[in-house]
C-alpha cells in the first residue's frame, strides 16, 4: 500500500494555509458589498455631467465613493421612465435608486438649476443607508425622528412623508434620511457630524434645494397675493355697480322729474331753476366720476387676472418640466 509521507512542518504550514484561506473566505463573505462597491468605482467612468452634479451638491468622502459605486445615470424621460416609476401619478419623481443604481431625472429648465443635484444626492443618501448596519439604523433612527418633531408642523414636509408612507411602507427612516440630509440646513450636531462622512459642505446641496424651490415658492406667494387683490377688488366693483344702479335709477327718475315740471310751469322762478339744475348736474358729474372709477378698477382687474394667468402658466410649465411622464414631441 502507498503512504503518503507528512512532516510536521508540512502539517503546520498546510493548515496555516488553510486557516489563511478560510478567513479570506469569511472576509469576502462580510466586506463582499464593500468589495462590490470598490470593483464598481474602478470600473466606472463618470462623465463631467455626472462628476459636476457631485461637485457642486458638495459630495465627497465616502458619500463620492458611494455615489460612484452606483454607477449615477443621468437619463431623459424615455430611458428614465424604463428605469423608475411612480406608484402615484400626483408627485412627479426626479431619480431613484434601484438594484444598487443611482438614476436621475435630467431636468433641463435652467430656471430648475440645482435640483439635478439635490436628487443626485437624496440617492447616494439611499445607497449610503442601505450599507449601514441593523444598529447603526437605529441609532440613526433616534436623530432622525427628533428632527422630523421639529418639521411636522410643515404641510408640505408631512405631506411629502405621507406620500413615502404610502408609496414605499417601511422606508420611512430611509427617506426622512435622504430628505433631512438635503434640504434641511439646521440639525443636531449629532446628525450633521453623521452627514459629515458623505459631504465636504452639506450647506451646498441645501442651498441649491433652497434655490430651486424658491422658483415655485416665488410664484406661487406672487399668485396668491394677486388672487387677494382680485377678489378685493371684485367685491368692490360689484358693491360700486350696485350703488351706481341705484344712484342711476334715482337721478334719472328725478331728471324725468325735473324736465316734466319745467315743462308744465312748475318751476315758478329762475332761481328755483338754477338751484335744482345745479344739484342735478353735480349728481350726473358725481355720478360719471364713479362710472370712470369702476371702470379704472375693471382694468385694473383685467391687468392682475392676465398676471394672474401668466403665473399659473409659468408654474405649470415648471412642473412639466419636472415630468418625465411629457416626452418631448419627436423630431422629423
Amino acid at each position: 500500500m502507498w503512504r503518503q509521507n507528512y512532516s510536521k512542518g508540512g502539517v503546520k504550514s498546510g493548515l496555516f494555509t488553510t486557516f489563511i484561506l478560510i478567513a479570506i473566505a469569511f472576509g469576502v463573505f462580510f466586506n463582499r458589498q464593500i468589495i462590490i462597491d470598490q470593483i464598481n468605482v474602478w470600473q466606472f467612468q463618470p462623465s463631467s455631467e455626472i462628476s459636476a452634479l457631485a461637485e457642486r451638491a458638495g459630495i465627497d468622502n465616502y458619500g463620492k465613493f458611494l455615489y460612484l459605486a452606483s454607477k449615477p445615470a443621468l437619463e431623459n424621460s424615455e430611458d428614465f421612465n424604463n428605469s423608475c416609476s411612480s406608484i402615484e401619478d400626483t408627485t412627479s419623481i426626479l431619480g431613484c435608486y434601484d438594484n444598487l443604481k443611482i438614476y436621475i431625472y435630467n431636468v433641463t429648465d435652467t430656471k430648475l438649476d440645482g435640483v439635478r443635484e439635490v436628487t443626485a444626492a437624496h440617492e447616494m443618501l439611499h445607497a449610503a443607508y442601505l450599507r449601514m448596519s441593523e444598529d447603526e439604523k437605529v441609532k440613526l433612527g433616534i436623530l432622525l425622528e427628533e428632527e422630523y418633531k421639529k418639521l411636522e408642523n410643515d404641510k408640505n414636509f408631512s405631506e411629502r412623508m405621507s406620500f413615502y408612507e404610502r408609496t414605499e411602507p417601511g422606508q420611512r427612516e430611509n427617506e426622512l434620511h435622504s430628505v433631512i440630509g438635503t434640504e434641511v440646513a439646521d440639525i443636531s450636531p449629532e446628525l450633521e457630524s453623521h452627514y459629515d462622512q458623505y459631504f465636504s459642505d452639506r450647506n451646498k446641496v441645501v442651498e441649491l434645494n433652497n434655490k430651486y424651490i424658491s422658483v415655485f415658492q416665488e410664484n406661487q406667494d406672487r399668485a396668491a397675493e394677486l388672487l387677494v387683490q382680485y377678489n378685493i377688488l371684485d367685491k368692490s366693483i360689484t358693491e360700486k355697480k350696485t350703488a351706481y344702479d341705484l344712484d342711476y335709477k334715482s337721478l334719472e327718475s328725478d331728471i324725468l322729474s325735473f324736465n316734466s315740471d319745467v315743462a308744465s310751469g312748475a318751476i315758478s322762478s329762475q332761481s328755483q331753476y338754477n338751484r335744482e339744475k345745479i344739484a342735478l348736474t353735480s349728481r350726473v358729474a358725481a355720478l360719471s366720476a364713479t362710472r370712470s372709477d369702476i371702470i379704472n378698477d375693471i382694468d385694473k382687474q383685467e391687468l392682475i387676472k392676465n398676471e394672474y394667468n401668466l403665473i399659473a402658466s409659468e408654474i405649470e410649465k415648471l412642473n412639466n418640466s419636472l415630468d418625465s411622464n411629457l416626452a418631448p414631441a419627436p423630431s422629423v
